[in-house]
């Protein structure tokens, strides 16, 4: 672990002693998955220290990439904005996340540049989002899904590799080491991924709010060797929808510091641009 980090968790565990739990060797976070299919699992757990609201619990959705389909989804490709269950019906996919932030002078389109074959959500690149998730590759020999940092891999040198591209703010570095993030004072929902070193992809959601630093420490604690890890929303538009094998799941933020400071949102917002994401073994 880098020095800076090790700096930051030491004070986390000072501020809030309490609440810090050892479960093993490697790890401040407990974990134990349930398999919803072959390919799929999901944890929910205890944040390593309590926030100001709701429950502290950390939601994670583990994913070997091989074993499912991705889909890009939006609503100006497909007619009109909807809800993660209304993505997952119209679509015919079991798990619906956030594809990545999106503009609210432009609110159909992603702040950074989005992709789905030949169709062009947002075609301009934004310079300072480091991320790239990107999947349904065009050569059967890359992964079916990764993220690229860009301050590791440049884009000219990637963007022809895949056919779904969205592009987001890093939290993680292509080494894992973390991002610092000036949003200092401002806490909220959120919902992130990243990948580990054996290319697993992992959803990490949290209802109750912490800040963007706070959640980077976190990741930092899990014990999957994670990389490459990206920010997807935060607040109330934030969505977590799974419907695997019988396994119904929700999830919604609300909490935004400076904007939305209430835990009172209980519904599902309506999203213009999800990830669809499909088992390969259920019907």
């Amino acid at each position: 672990m880098k020095f800076k980090s090790a700096i930051l968790i030491l004070f986390i565990t000072l501020t809030h002693s309490s609440s810090i739990f050892a479960q093993n060797s490697d790890s401040n976070i407990f974990i134990h998955w349930r398999t919803l299919s072959d390919g799929i699992e999901y944890c929910e757990t205890d944040a390593p220290f309590k926030s100001i609201v709701n429950d502290s619990k950390l939601t994670l959705l583990k994913i070997n990439p091989k074993k499912v389909e991705f889909k890009m989804l939006s609503a100006t490709e497909y007619d009109s904005t909807r809800t993660a269950p209304e993505w997952s019906k119209d679509m015919n996919v079991d798990i619906v996340v956030n594809a990545g932030m999106y503009d609210l002078s432009k609110r159909l389109s992603n702040k950074g540049y989005m992709q789905n074959f030949k169709h062009f959500n947002n075609p301009t690149f934004l310079d300072g989002y480091g991320a790239m998730m990107s999947f349904n590759p065009k050569d059967s020999l890359n992964p079916p899904f990764k993220i690229f940092d860009l301050s590791c891999e440049k884009w000219d040198s990637v963007k022809t590799f895949y056919n779904s591209y969205s592009q987001s703010m890093r939290m993680l570095d292509c080494s894992g080491n973390p991002l610092t993030w000036n949003k200092k004072n401002q806490s909220c929902s959120m919902l992130l991924c990243a990948m580990d070193l054996q290319g697993n992809l992992y959803y990490v959601f949290t209802r109750s709010p912490y800040t963007h630093n706070e959640m980077i420490v976190f990741l930092q604690m899990l014990p999957f060797d994670l990389v490459n890890a990206t920010y997807l929303e935060g607040g109330p538009e934030t969505s977590l929808y799974i419907n695997v094998n019988g396994f119904h799941f929700e999830k919604t933020g609300s909490y935004i510091s400076n904007s939305y400071p209430n835990d009172n949102n209980d519904h599902f917002w309506k999203l213009p641009n999800v990830v669809g994401i499909k088992s390969k073994t259920t019907k």
